[in-house]
């Protein structure tokens, strides 16, 4: 981006269950200095309201240092509808690149990015497509499927039909696998998460699950399997990180309370792989990016099991942008600092506009 394009707009909050995350993220961006200090960064509230730069910072302060302190999903139903209506009075001529640092649906999951299409904005991440595709756990792993992808045995479920047909479904699961995890179908930051070691940890599960999402995805369980994360950055040619490593203390996972409010999980970056080892990792990342026609970045997760083979976990277009959330980190073991990376992304959104040719702006 040129000198004469430093209006960005920064997107975050938003209507989704991953609200505090997402005002974690956009902390950091607004703190993060560097070559930002001279840019003109404004905050969209979801209430479609244009905030000044004092009231930007004020909006994102319940995140305490850059981190989530709570949980704390959305509370203005009118959230969404609103957010959209102040997109359209000030993205499409008040600003040259927009950040949509929001997780999860309503944000994260084609939704936003489909408005941003219609008002001919450029914006940072990947398109409707990618967004949608990556969001749905269930359509993202269908897609690994028909590519070829390895990954672990999964089986979607509606709502409609565990209400119907708890008891069936119960003795399903159990003699399929002793260890299963269970996730809503659409949501991110490791919320409704649950692993189930019997029938009433599983029955508990999935009825956790469904408070989430009205389809849930069930996963096999790997034993002794490494659970490592790469960070992509780039649209046609890619680049990719060092990998890193979850540590989770004991018998636990990486819920949303490891990841972010407690100190149970150790983020080891980067990890101790071979050379082949990570050279199939980044193979295996650049096969899921394409797979989803992903754009900007991504962080995609997989599991390294005992006997050595990859199991694709899961592709993320908008992962956390704290600076302690892995993807920052990870760009930073390839000599990507996080100011770095914030300019690189808007680089990226402006040329993928570019190229795609769906603005009506003239972009140098």
């Amino acid at each position: 981006m040129t000198s004469e394009r430093r209006r960005v707009l920064l997107l975050c909050g938003g209507a989704s269950d991953e609200h505090e995350v997402s005002l974690a993220s956009a902390s950091n961006v607004l703190d993060a200095g560097g070559p930002l200090a001279d840019w003109t960064v404004r905050v969209l509230d979801r209430t479609g309201r244009m905030l000044s730069p004092e009231e930007s910072r004020a909006r994102v302060a319940t995140a305490k240092d850059g981190v989530p302190t709570r949980f704390a999903g959305p509370t203005d139903t009118d959230a969404a509808p609103s957010l959209i209506h102040g997109l359209a009075e000030y993205a499409p001529t008040d600003f040259d690149v927009i950040f949509p640092i929001l997780h999860g649906p309503n944000g994260e999951d084609g939704t936003v990015q489909g408005a941003l299409e219609l008002f001919g904005a450029p914006y940072v991440g990947a398109g409707v497509l990618a967004s949608a595709v990556s969001m749905d756990k269930i359509l993202m792993k269908d897609v690994f499927a028909a590519h070829g992808l390895p990954q672990v045995a999964y089986r979607p479920y509606r709502r409609t039909d565990w209400h119907e047909s708890r008891e069936e479904i119960l003795d399903e699961l159990t003699q399929w696998s002793s260890t299963i995890f269970v996730k809503p179908a659409n949501l991110g930051s490791s919320l409704g998460i649950s692993r189930a070691n019997d029938r009433e940890e599983l029955a508990s599960a999935m009825d956790a699950a469904f408070k989430y999402d009205r389809r849930v995805i069930v996963e096999r369980a790997l034993q002794d399997a490494r659970e490592i994360e790469v960070a992509v950055l780039g649209n046609e040619h890619p680049m990719f990180s060092m990998a890193g490593e979850i540590l989770v203390e004991g018998d636990g996972f990486y819920d949303y309370e490891t990841k972010y409010l407690s100190e149970g999980a150790t983020l080891k970056v980067p990890t101790n792989l071979s050379d082949s080892e990570l050279a199939d990792l980044h193979e295996l990342a650049r096969r899921a990016y394409q797979a989803v026609d992903g754009a900007g970045l991504a962080r995609i997760d997989a599991f390294l099991a005992a006997d050595g083979r990859w199991h694709l976990n899961e592709i993320n277009t908008m992962p956390g942008f704290t600076r302690r959330s892995m993807y920052p980190t990870l760009m930073q073991t390839v000599g990507v600092s996080y100011e770095q990376l914030i300019v690189q992304l808007l680089d990226l959104a402006v040329a993928r506009a570019y190229a795609n040719d769906q603005t009506t702006r003239t972009i140098p």
